[in-house]
C-alpha cells in the first residue's frame, strides 16, 4: 500500500515537473526570427494566436546569484547547438480564454519553428510559416480557426544555407491578397504579392533589400537600400501591372520612417555631416559647429574582392598626419547587424569619441555578413563563422589605416563584445602579429555552447560540420594568444553564458598563458545603469595603460 502511495506521489510530481515546463503565452525561439510576442491579436481583438512552448527537453543551465547570503543558482532553460530543443505549438483563445482550436502543424519534426503567424482580414484563417529545425526549408502554410484544420501550404522556400522568415503576412486593405517578403528568390530581401492558392509575383524589383512600412489598398509604401546601402529612403508603388516606384525622400542620408495605420508618415533623418532633424536647430548647429573628433567615412573591397565594405575612420580632432597615432579596430561583424551607416558622424558611439579625444584613431567597418546588402554578401558566413568576417576587417585595416604612415603599428587594439567579442579574441589569435591589445565582452567562445535558433542557423551542427566547428573553435587556441587580453562578462548573461569564457580562462590556466578577466557577477550580457558606466571605464583604461 505504501509503495503505491509513493508511486502514485511519484508520477504526480513528475508530472507536475513536466507541466511547469509547458508554458502558453511567451516569447519562444529565443526572439530569433522576429519574434517579440507569444500573443498575436485577432484584428478586431476578439480572438488571440498564442504559443504553448514544451521546455521540458530542454537542458538547464545554472547561474549563480550573489545577492542571498548562500548563493543561488538560477536555472535557466538553455537550448543548446544540437541538443533538445523546445517544441511549439499554437492554439486560438476568445477574450474569455476559452480554448477555441489548436493548429494542427504536422510538417517536419517536433521540433520546427513556428513563425510569421499571420491572421486573415476576416478572422477566419491563421498564417504561419513553419520552419524546420535545421532552418533549410519552410512552409508557409493555412489553417482553419474554427478548429485548427490544415488548409493548404501557400508556398515554400528551401536554401542550402538557411532560410530566415522575419516578416509576418502584409494583408492589401480590401483584399485577400498579400505582402510576402523574402531574401530567397531574387537574391535580395524584396517584396512579393501573393494570394492564398500560392499565385506569387515580385512587386519590388531592385538589387537591393527592402522593407515593408504600409499599404492603403492603392500604394505600398517601403523603405529601400537601393540608393546606397548606408542610406535608407521611403518608396511607395501602385498596386498594378505597370506601376512604377516613386522616391519619396530625397535628402541623402538615413531617413527614419514612423508610418500611421493611414499610411501618413514622418520622416527622422540625418546624414553624416547633418544631425537629426528631430534636434532643435540650435543643437543642432552647435553640434556642426563643435565637432568633437574627424569622422571619415569610406568603402573598401572586401577580402574576395567581391564587395565594397564600408567603413567610418575616428581621429584626434587635432589629428597631424606628421605624428604617430595607436590604432583600435572595433568589431561587431555579426548577422543582423551595420555598424556604418550615413547617418550623423557615420554612426559613431561615444566611447569611440571619447578614445579620439584621447589620442586614438579608430577603425569600424561593416564585413560579409552583416545585413542590408542582399543574401549572398549575408550568407558568405555560411557554416564558418568568423572567417570571411576576419579577412575582410583585416583587409580593410591594412589598406584604410596599417598602410598610413601616421599609424603607429606596433601599437594596435581590437574590442567587441558578444559576437564582437567572439571577433576580437578570433582575430587576436590568427594575426598575433598585428594585435598588441584585446578586449572582449561577453564572446562566444566554440558555437557548440551556443543556442539552437541562433547557431544552427549559420554553423548548423557539430555532428554535420565537425569541419566548421573544429575551424571557428576558440578552445585549443590560446597559445597562439600574444596580445594583452582582458575578457569582461556578465554572470548571469542568458545569451553567452559564462561557460565559454571560463572556459577559455581554464585553457589559458592549462597552457599558463596568462591573461585579465573581469565578471560583472550580477549583470546579464548588456550592460545598463552603474554597471555599463563601469564597464566603459574599465576598457578605457585598459587601452590607456597597455596600448
Amino acid at each position: 500500500m505504501k509503495r503505491t502511495i509513493i508511486c502514485a506521489f511519484l508520477l504526480l510530481a513528475a508530472g507536475m515537473a513536466a507541466s511547469a515546463q509547458i508554458k502558453e503565452g511567451e516569447i519562444v525561439s529565443r526572439n530569433e526570427f522576429g519574434i517579440d510576442s507569444g500573443v498575436i491579436e485577432s484584428p478586431s481583438g476578439a480572438l488571440k494566436a498564442i504559443y504553448v512552448k514544451d521546455e521540458s527537453a530542454v537542458t538547464d543551465f545554472p547561474l549563480l546569484d550573489i545577492s542571498t547570503r548562500t548563493g543561488d543558482l538560477v536555472s535557466i532553460k538553455y537550448p543548446m547547438n544540437g541538443m533538445p530543443s523546445e517544441k511549439l505549438s499554437l492554439i486560438v483563445r476568445d477574450t474569455l480564454g476559452t480554448l477555441i482550436s489548436t493548429m494542427q502543424v504536422t510538417d517536419f519534426t517536433d521540433e520546427r519553428y513556428l513563425t510569421g503567424v499571420t491572421w486573415s482580414p476576416d478572422e477566419k484563417y491563421l498564417f504561419i510559416q513553419v520552419l524546420d529545425r535545421s532552418q533549410h526549408h519552410m512552409h508557409l502554410n493555412m489553417y482553419r480557426v474554427c478548429d485548427g484544420s490544415y488548409v493548404r501550404t501557400i508556398l515554400t522556400e528551401d536554401n542550402d544555407a538557411w532560410v530566415e522568415p522575419l516578416d509576418p503576412l502584409y494583408f492589401i486593405k480590401s483584399s485577400y491578397r498579400f505582402i510576402y517578403r523574402t531574401d530567397n528568390r531574387d537574391g535580395y530581401r524584396n517584396l512579393y504579392i501573393c494570394d492564398t492558392l500560392g499565385n506569387i509575383s515580385r512587386f519590388t524589383k531592385v538589387d537591393a533589400d527592402v522593407a515593408y512600412k504600409g499599404n492603403d489598398g492603392k500604394y505600398v509604401y517601403y523603405t529601400s537600400a537601393e540608393v546606397s546601402p548606408v542610406e535608407n529612403h521611403l518608396f511607395r508603388k501602385k498596386l498594378g501591372i505597370f506601376a512604377k516606384p516613386e522616391r519619396l525622400t530625397t535628402e541623402p542620408g538615413w531617413h527614419n520612417i514612423r508610418m500611421d495605420d493611414d499610411c501618413s508618415w514622418t520622416d527622422i533623418w540625418s546624414s553624416k555631416d547633418e544631425p537629426w532633424s528631430i534636434w532643435e536647430q540650435s543643437r543642432r548647429d552647435s553640434l556642426k559647429a563643435n565637432p568633437s573628433c574627424i569622422v571619415e567615412m569610406g568603402t573598401v573591397k572586401s577580402a574576395d574582392g567581391q564587395f565594397d565594405n564600408y567603413y567610418r575612420l575616428v581621429k584626434p580632432l587635432d589629428f597631424d598626419p606628421s605624428k604617430k597615432y595607436p590604432v583600435i579596430l572595433y568589431v561587431y561583424g555579426g548577422p543582423h547587424s551595420q555598424m556604418v551607416t550615413n547617418t550623423w558622424n557615420a554612426n559613431m558611439r561615444a566611447w569611440e569619441a571619447r578614445m579620439a579625444r584621447r589620442g586614438y584613431v579608430l577603425y569600424i567597418q561593416d564585413n560579409r555578413g552583416t545585413q542590408n546588402r542582399g543574401a549572398a554578401y549575408e550568407k558568405a558566413i555560411n557554416r564558418a563563422c568568423g572567417q570571411a568576417e576576419m579577412a575582410d576587417q583585416m583587409a580593410g585595416l591594412r589598406e584604410v589605416v596599417l598602410s598610413q604612415p601616421w599609424a603607429d603599428t606596433s601599437r594596435v587594439g581590437v574590442h567587441g563584445w558578444s559576437y564582437g567579442g567572439f571577433m576580437t579574441i578570433s582575430l587576436a589569435v590568427n594575426y598575433p602579429e598585428v594585435f598588441k591589445v584585446a578586449v572582449a565582452g561577453g564572446p562566444v567562445i566554440d558555437w557548440k555552447w551556443y543556442e539552437v535558433m541562433y547557431g544552427e542557423r549559420y554553423m548548423d551542427t557539430p555532428e554535420t560540420n565537425p569541419e566548421g566547428f573544429e575551424l571557428t573553435s576558440l578552445i585549443g587556441r590560446t597559445r597562439d594568444l600574444k596580445a594583452r587580453l582582458m575578457i569582461c562578462q556578465g554572470m548571469m548573461d542568458e545569451t553567452v553564458v559564462p561557460q565559454h569564457c571560463l572556459n577559455f580562462v581554464q585553457e589559458c590556466i592549462i597552457d599558463g598563458v596568462q591573461l585579465d578577466f573581469f565578471p560583472y557577477p550580477a549583470d546579464k550580457h548588456n550592460m545598463r545603469g552603474k554597471a555599463a558606466v563601469h564597464l566603459y571605464d574599465k576598457i578605457t583604461a585598459y587601452f590607456v595603460e597597455h596600448l
